[in-house]
C-alpha cells in the first residue's frame, strides 16, 4: 500500500535510517519505553496527529508510538526545522505519513497541517500549538474525536493557556514543556548547546572576545547565555522580569536594555517567546556587521519587516542561512530567515537531551488515554510520579547511583513534633 506523504525525496531515506539508528544510541529511556510499548500496546488504533520538528529525534519518538499501537501522522512544526532525509526514511521504512519538507513556504506549512489534521486524531502533539490552533480556528470539526493533546514548548504552552484562560480550549493538553525532565534539560542544555551550533555553522565566526546578546533570561536564554559564555563571548542579557534580570546579575552577566545593548552587541540572540523583541528603533543603533537570530519558537521575535522597510533594497544571500541587510553604509546579517537558527542552519538539541523530552511526550500520550473521563479541556502538567521515573531511568542509562532515604530520615520529613 503506498503511504501518503509530501515530502522532499524518497531516495534520502536510506541516509535518514542511518542518522535515526544513530541518534536512537543516545536515547535509552525512550527505547525502555519503546520496548513497554511493544509488548502492552497502550495506544492500540490510537489516531495521533503530531506537528513536530521532524528530526532524526522526532523519528525515534514516531516509532515509539507507532509500536504502541498509534496510527501516527507526522507534519512540520516549522518551516525551515524538517530534515528531508529522516522525512523519507519515515515513509520508507516506517510506513509513516509525514507531510514536511524543508523550506517549505506558509502555504504549503499549513496546507500540510490540514493533510495531518485529514488523519482524524483522537491525540494531537504539538511544537507551538500551530495544530491546536488551527484545530480552534479552521477545522472545529474534527473536535468531535479528539480527546486531548500534548504540547512541547514554551511558546506552545503560551498560547494554550491564553486559550484556556479565554474558554477557548476545548480539549485537555498536557504541557510537556513544564516538565521538570523537559524544561530544565532541554530548554537549558539542549537549546544552550545546539543554538551556538547553528550560529557557528552559519556563520563559521569566533565566538570568543565577542559581545553576545541574549534578549530574555528564560530556561532556554540561561542556557544559551552559560554555553556562550563557556566559549569566551562576553554575555550581555536582556529582561523584562525583575527576578530573571536579578538572577542574571548574579550569575555573573551584564544586564540592560535592548536599547543600550544595541550599541555594543556583535551577535544578537532572541529567545523570549514574544514578539518585536529587536525592533526599528534596534537596529538604527547596531553597529556594523551586527549579526542577529532567533532561538524562540517563531521568527516573530526580530522585526523583519521593519528591517526590510529600512534597508536599501534586497537582502543579499552571502552564505546559506545568512542574508545582508544593508543600511546606509552598515551591514545587519539575519541568520536562518529569523526562524529557530538551531534547526535552520544546524541539527536541533542533541538526542540525549531529547531522550527526556520524547519520554515525557510517549508517557503523557499513555497518560490521557488512561485518564480520559478525568481531564477537563484545560492545561495540564504531567505528574511529578512520571517526572521522577524519567529522571530514574535517565540516571539507571547513565550508570548513576543515588541514595534512597532510611526509613528514620523519611519518617522524619513526614513529622513535625521533632526539633531542635
Amino acid at each position: 500500500m503506498a503511504i501518503p506523504h509530501d515530502i522532499k525525496d524518497l531516495e534520502l531515506a536510506t541516509g535518514g535510517r542511518y542518522r535515526i539508528d544513530w541518534a536512537g544510541q543516545e536515547m535509552p529511556v525512550l527505547k525502555q519505553i519503546r520496548e513497554r510499548f511493544a509488548r502492552e500496546k497502550p495506544l492500540d488504533g490510537v489516531r495521533v496527529s503530531a506537528c513536530l520538528h521532524v528530526t532524526t529525534e522526532t523519528a525515534n519518538l514516531a516509532q515509539t508510538l507507532q509500536a504502541g499501537g498509534a496510527d501516527i501522522v507526522l507534519t512540520a512544526s516549522n518551516p525551515l526545522s524538517t530534515q528531508d532525509d529522516v522525512a523519507a526514511s519515515l515513509v520508507a521504512n516506517d510506513e509513516i505519513p509525514v507531510y514536511a519538507i524543508k523550506g517549505e513556504d506558509n502555504e504549503t506549512y499549513y496546507r500540510h497541517i490540514h493533510a495531518a489534521l485529514d488523519h482524524r486524531p483522537h491525540i494531537t502533539m504539538d511544537d507551538g500549538a500551530d495544530l491546536v490552533g488551527t484545530i480552534h480556528k479552521d477545522r472545529r470539526e474534527a473536535l468531535e474525536e479528539i480527546v486531548g493533546g500534548t504540547e512541547e514548548t514554551t511558546t506552545g504552552v503560551i498560547r494554550l493557556r491564553a486559550m484556556a484562560s479565554d474558554g477557548a480550549l476545548r480539549f485537555p493538553v498536557i504541557a510537556v514543556n513544564d516538565s521538570a525532565t523537559k524544561h530544565l534539560f532541554d530548554n537549558r542544555y539542549g537549546t544552550g548547546q545546539s543554538t551556538l551550533d547553528g550560529i557557528i555553522r552559519a556563520t563559521n565566526i569566533l565566538l570568543a572576545g565577542r559581545v553576545l546578546v541574549v534578549a530574555g533570561y528564560g530556561w532556554c536564554s540561561r542556557g544559551i547565555a552559560m554555553r556562550a559564555a563557556g566559549l569566551g563571548a562576553n554575555v550581555i542579557v536582556t529582561e523584562v522580569d525583575a527576578l530573571r534580570a536579578l538572577e542574571a546579575v548574579m550569575d555573573g552577566y551584564r544586564v540592560m536594555p535592548m536599547l543600550e545593548a544595541a550599541t555594543v552587541g556583535d551577535i544578537f540572540v532572541t529567545a523570549t517567546g514574544d514578539i518585536a523583541v529587536i525592533d526599528r528603533q534596534h537596529f538604527a543603533l547596531m553597529k556594523d556587521g551586527a549579526i542577529i537570530c532567533n532561538s524562540g519558537h517563531f521568527n516573530v521575535e526580530i522585526n523583519l519587516e521593519g528591517l526590510a522597510e529600512l534597508a536599501n533594497g534586497e537582502p543579499t544571500r552571502v552564505r546559506p542561512f545568512v542574508e545582508e541587510y544593508k543600511l546606509g553604509a552598515r551591514s545587519i546579517y539575519i541568520l536562518g530567515e529569523g526562524r529557530l537558527i538551531n534547526l535552520a542552519a544546524a541539527e536541533g538539541h542533541p538526542a540525549s537531551v531529547m531522550d527526556m523530552s520524547f519520554a515525557n511526550q510517549a508517557l503523557a500520550t499513555e497518560y490521557i488515554m488512561r485518564n480520559v473521563e478525568n481531564l477537563a479541556a484545560q492545561v495540564y502538567t504531567i505528574p511529578a510520579a512520571v517526572d521522577q521515573e524519567i529522571a530514574r531511568l535517565k540516571l539507571g542509562a547513565m550508570g548513576v547511583q543515588i541514595d534512597k532515604l532510611t526509613e528514620r530520615q523519611e519518617a522524619y520529613l513526614n513529622q513535625w513534633q521533632e526539633g531542635t
